[in-house]
């Protein structure tokens, strides 16, 4: 399996990077996780524009959605042609968020374009990928995602303060990339983001291989960020960087 790393930003794209969406490959078999502001760009630079085989968004906040409209015009415009329904895996409510920030409100050319399936804390397999979400401590509907294919597991926090269901997605994966918005302060309003010390936490509660922290936010110095992490967590560690690959 192999992780990709399209968008890395948190909230809204960095100098260095759009918003978090995640390329990861096995046998061929290609998604994205999540598809926020800048993902169609980043995703030309490692294969081809259309060579996508399914989209799986964590929750419908627009960093980690929206470039999905961009997406879908490349997709139905296509000089050589319109592909087949790519599947979207999301939140129930996707497919109408999606249709009421595009042209045409109803949304019935995005339906040309994407195949809408809806899951919810359950397990269910994309391509060749087992997938098991689990509800995060976050304002919206949102899903922290383990991910297994050829003997290897992937754990996605996706957006999320501290919370059993964290560890427990991650627990034992061979790399968790977890967000890390905050850092440590009284102000941090609870049950939305996570610090570098909680994201290193929650690691080490999980008992994981590898950890790489991204939904970096630009105005808090990620080398801080970093440092706080390494505070509680002592394996492998490392700050997401847009076009870093991983292979497990």
């Amino acid at each position: 399996m192999k992780l990709t790393i399209l968008g890395c930003a948190g909230t809204f794209p960095g100098a260095t990077s759009g918003c978090s969406s995640y390329l990861v490959e096995h046998d061929g078999y290609r998604v994205m996780i999540d598809c926020g502001n800048g993902a169609t760009g980043a995703l030309q630079r490692y294969g081809g524009l259309l060579d996508l085989d399914a989209v799986v968004l964590s929750h419908l906040h627009p960093d980690h959605c929206i470039d999905l409209i961009a997406y879908a015009y490349a997709r139905f415009y296509h000089p050589k042609g319109r592909p087949g329904p790519l599947p979207v895996w999301g939140p129930a409510d996707t497919r109408r968020r999606l249709a009421s920030v595009g042209d045409k409100a109803d949304g019935d050319w995005l339906d040309q374009v994407y195949d809408w399936k809806s899951y919810g804390q359950e397990r269910f397999e994309v391509g060749p990928f087992a997938v098991e979400a689990r509800r995060t401590a976050h304002p919206i509907e949102c899903y922290a995602l383990r991910v297994g294919a050829g003997g290897k597991t992937l754990a996605y926090s996706a957006d999320t303060g501290p919370c059993d269901s964290l560890v427990q997605t991650a627990a034992g994966s061979d790399l968790f990339l977890c967000e890390a918005s905050f850092v440590e302060t009284d102000s941090n309003p609870p049950a939305v983001h996570l610090t570098g010390r909680q994201a290193g936490q929650a690691a080490t509660d999980a008992g994981v291989s590898s950890l790489v922290l991204t939904h970096l936010v630009s105005w808090h110095d990620e080398n801080v960020v970093l440092a706080e992490a390494k505070e509680t967590f002592a394996g492998d560690i490392e700050l997401a960087r847009s076009g870093a690959v991983y292979t497990l």
